[in-house]
């Protein structure tokens, strides 16, 4: 079946109700509406498509240009973008993988070899979220750094060594050192390239291998001004989601010397990862990376002057992280009914944000829906919310 036809013909495209899995659509922030009812969405990464919204979305893709499938992630569309992230990030292979979790402990496995020492940070995915699978599957010892904190130093990265080094008899080799950045555990936070340059010198001088967990590099490029280029040229190994803000529903992107990226098709294979058909998600990865860097620049310019505009006005204050990218925190001054003002903000103005139960303070995540909305709109909107919620 042509794919020209395939969502109107699978009865899928008439079943918009049955997992609408977020809630919002993303076409305002891509199309380049202005209306003020258009929905600014202060969580998430980027865009995120509901069911009939992802549907409507590639069928427009291939109705502008047939989507090309990949066979078992090779050829077409996947090939593609195996492409562009060669040229994002000027390595010189990539693959498509399909989960973040895959990247980067295959990435940390084929790097290391037989050495079973990983420095990591205490904070990062690698180390906190992907269930003990360099461990378990990989043979590999994490040891972490910097409990707490988003960041290391070549300092502490140099202690650590020496401290295992000179504490073991039966020593085994530092097989890499993997860094998350930004970070999510961190709420963002991002290391800081002086230090990425410095322990990148001496790892290299050392012979140790280094892995980037860049889930959301490109988040980072746009908020510290470094280049996703500039970044990865330090590291041997560079992960980037296709879903944290490219609109795809998941897979990833591994790129690195080709001598690395040839051996990781046959272990994709080998961990169960190998997918007969991935053109759904290439497609739309594909489609957002195309002019991505200049608009999160746009945008990153866009919330600085939109929380100096808030941070202006009586009863809420914005402040950045440490380092950070693309979240903020709000705080609510005393006598402001914080349930009100997003209730008044999301019914009324249709700006949502996110408030974990429990906590005071509210995480604002900046994305490209930030676009579609004029900033003295928004801060009309926070002044009007604000006014009312006073108690």
């Amino acid at each position: 079946m042509h794919r020209r036809n395939f969502l109107k013909t699978s009865g899928i495209a008439a079943l918009p109700t049955l997992a609408t899995t977020f809630p919002f659509g993303g076409a305002a922030a891509v199309n380049g509406r202005t209306d003020k009812q258009t929905p600014v969405y202060f969580y998430f990464d980027g865009i995120k498509y509901d069911t009939a919204g992802y549907l409507n979305k590639l069928q427009q893709l291939n109705n502008a240009a047939a989507i090309e499938p990949d066979f078992y992630g090779e050829g077409g569309v996947v090939e593609a973008l195996e492409k562009q992230f060669i040229t994002a990030t000027g390595k010189q292979a990539a693959i498509y993988m399909p989960s973040g979790t895959m990247a980067n402990q295959l990435a940390i496995a084929v790097l290391s070899g037989e050495n079973t020492k990983v420095f990591v940070q205490e904070t990062s995915h690698v180390y906190r979220d992907e269930a003990d699978a360099a461990q378990s599957i990989h043979n590999k010892r994490l040891i972490p750094l910097a409990p707490n904190e988003a960041v290391f130093t070549l300092e502490t990265l140099q202690a650590a060594i020496k401290y295992h080094d000179e504490g073991e008899v039966f020593k085994s080799g530092i097989g890499a050192v993997s860094i998350e950045n930004p970070v999510r555990r961190g709420d963002g936070a991002c290391m800081p390239i002086e230090e990425i340059r410095k322990i990148s010198a001496y790892c290299r001088e050392k012979g140790y291998k280094l892995h980037l967990d860049g889930a959301r590099l490109h988040m980072a490029a746009a908020f510290t001004g470094t280049s996703v280029a500039e970044y990865a040229k330090h590291f041997d190994t560079v992960y980037i989601s296709l879903y944290k803000y490219l609109g795809a529903l998941g897979g990833a992107m591994l790129c690195g010397d080709k001598v690395v990226i040839d051996k990781m098709r046959h272990l994709i294979k080998v961990h169960g990862g190998a997918v007969y058909q991935n053109w759904i998600n290439a497609a739309m990865a594909l489609h957002h990376l195309n002019g991505l860097d200049e608009r999160l620049k746009t945008m990153a310019k866009k919330s600085a002057d939109l929380f100096a505009a808030l941070n202006q006005l009586p009863g809420c204050t914005v402040t950045p992280v440490k380092n950070g990218s693309n979240i903020f925190y709000l705080q609510t001054a005393k006598g402001i009914d914080a349930n009100k003002l997003w209730e008044t903000l999301d019914k009324k103005h249709n700006i949502h944000v996110w408030r974990r139960p429990g906590s005071d303070t509210v995480k604002l995540f900046v994305n490209e829906t930030l676009l579609a909305r004029d900033n003295s709109s928004l801060v009309a909107a926070f002044k009007e919310a604000l006014a009312t919620a006073k108690v």
